[in-house]
């Protein structure tokens, strides 16, 4: 299958002051943001994109547009509402310190599977949908463009976390021990037995070596000899 890349908007000006945006309009990145978001451009400017796909959500499509100034090709650009934030329902736009003396606050942090948030959407509901759909993107695009080709998937911290934990074959429960950072980057293939996750939570670092793709096979046992960064003219 292709190799999705996928990467959280950097920060804005709610996760700098505690605060739930959830599906809020008008949540946009401040500079640390914006300084983010051109870094994580900047990384995956070697790597020849075929797509970039977004949450509808104003700090994720900034966080894409970064992305795709820095690209030399022209990568197919789509919006999907399945990769947009958890519907946090009356959570949203609150502050985290407060939602923390909250009777269900526990349950988010040890038992996410069951968590209904009031007025909202399920932390399972979540999970199926983004799963479902980068699934159906990677499918699309591997169709497309062939095994090798990168893509890139840019949402929101939950949603990213629940789509590693499938990857990683953990039960929603576990998702919390994975930590999202602002505009860092994850790479997950779903390969045709089963996914491997090659990186998580990176915010620096060359990817230039996935331009040359991620290849399928069995998992190299003793962990193999790693990838090679394709040598730059003049260096």
């Amino acid at each position: 299958m292709a190799t999705v890349l996928l990467v959280r908007h950097g920060r804005t000006t709610a996760n700098a002051t505690g605060l739930l945006a959830g599906r809020a309009d008008g949540v946009s990145l401040d500079q640390t943001g914006r300084d983010q978001a051109a870094l994580t451009g900047d990384r995956l400017a070697a790597v020849p994109l075929v797509a970039v796909v977004s949450s509808p959500l104003e700090r994720c499509q900034q966080t894409a547009q970064h992305i795709l100034e820095r690209q030399a090709g022209t990568p197919y650009v789509s919006v999907d509402p399945d990769l947009t934030e958890c519907d946090y329902g009356q959570w949203q736009g609150r502050l985290l310190s407060d939602l923390a003396r909250e009777s269900l606050w526990p349950q988010v942090q040890s038992q996410p599977s069951a968590v209904v948030f009031p007025g909202g959407e399920s932390m399972a509901a979540m999970q199926a949908r983004s799963v479902a759909a980068i699934r159906r993107h990677d499918a699309a695009v591997e169709a497309e463009h062939g095994p090798e080709a990168v893509w890139v998937a840019v949402s929101h911290g939950d949603i990213i976390k629940s789509i590693l934990a499938d990857a990683l074959g953990m039960h929603l429960d576990l998702f919390q021990r994975i930590t999202v950072g602002p505009a860092s980057v994850s790479i997950v293939r779903y390969g045709a037995g089963r996914p491997t996750v090659h990186a998580t939570n990176t915010e620096g670092g060359d990817l230039a070596w996935l331009s040359t793709g991620i290849h399928s096979g069995d998992a190299p046992v003793g962990g193999g000899a790693g990838h090679t960064t394709p040598s730059r003219t003049g260096a």
